[in-house]
């Protein structure tokens, strides 16, 4: 039986397990090691250069430690700062996670798109680009929000969190204008997924979200090859930058695929 490829998942808290969620469904023959850089969250309070200089030598750590066969960054704003980098110091493939704004253009009926992310990822000049490019024609609206994937985390984590606190951060995304309303979200932060039935739930009309994860695992998979004939039970792990212990295994294992992480 051959080995097992393991998969290493990078993020700054829990968002990423969104992410992992695709890709276990896609590739349930691979261990996975998920990384939550717990010790540094909230990465958009911090700098870029700060943000560079953590990510780039850390996940170079966890490479000599995991020798995975793939790395995820399942994170958009260290994605957007950081995937030069990483290719230019390490020889394992990457896979980063950006907006999906060029497949919410394409699809808006309306023309209306907004883009929910982090403060950090609306204003980064790769986003920009990525409008630049590929916007089609729609008219896109950038929100920046301050909370959403702290509250997010907490959720998770099984704390309650207000529709209050919820409908402030995603009420900039609802914009109507000379009659046309937005009709599409791209969920730009992998954190947000995590509460998509609340999303759904407290927008003021229906919209279509896109959550880029799929596209993710599709690409995650593509790189890797042909699964093999190994158990679907390969193995997990979790890992917390901040050395503490998770105590969230029933929350984690229907996105580890059942697993329980190590």
């Amino acid at each position: 039986m051959s080995v097992p490829p393991t998969i290493l998942l990078f993020d700054s808290g829990l968002g990423g397990l969104t992410v992992l969620r695709e890709i276990v469904g896609a590739r349930p023959d691979a261990h996975y090691v998920y990384v939550a850089d717990d010790a540094f969250f909230p990465y958009g309070h911090h700098s870029e250069e700060q943000i560079i200089a953590r990510v780039v030598p850390l996940v170079g750590e966890l490479i000599k430690t995991n020798t995975p066969d793939l790395v995820v960054i399942a994170c958009n704003t260290a994605s957007t700062l950081v995937m030069s980098h990483l290719r230019s110091a390490y020889k394992v493939p990457f896979v980063g996670t950006v907006p999906a704004i060029k497949p919410a253009c394409a699809s808006s009926k309306t023309k209306r798109v907004s883009v929910l992310g982090t403060k950090g990822t609306v204003k980064r000049e790769y986003t920009r680009k990525l409008i630049h490019d590929f916007a089609l024609g729609c008219e896109v609206t950038l929100v920046g929000s301050a909370e959403l994937a702290s509250l997010a985390e907490s959720a998770l984590s099984g704390n309650a969190v207000s529709d209050a606190d919820i409908s402030a951060e995603l009420a900039p995304c609802f914009v109507e204008h000379g009659g046309a309303r937005t009709d599409t979200i791209v969920l730009a932060c992998t954190h947000y997924p995590l509460l998509l039935d609340r999303l759904i739930k407290l927008a003021p009309w229906p919209v279509d979200w896109i959550d880029p994860a799929p596209a993710i695992a599709r690409r995650a998979s593509d790189l890797l090859g042909p699964p093999g004939n190994e158990s679907d039970e390969a193995g997990a792990e979790m890992i917390f930058t901040s050395r503490r212990q998770h105590t969230l295994s029933q929350a984690l294992m229907p996105f580890f695929g059942g697993r329980v992480p190590a």
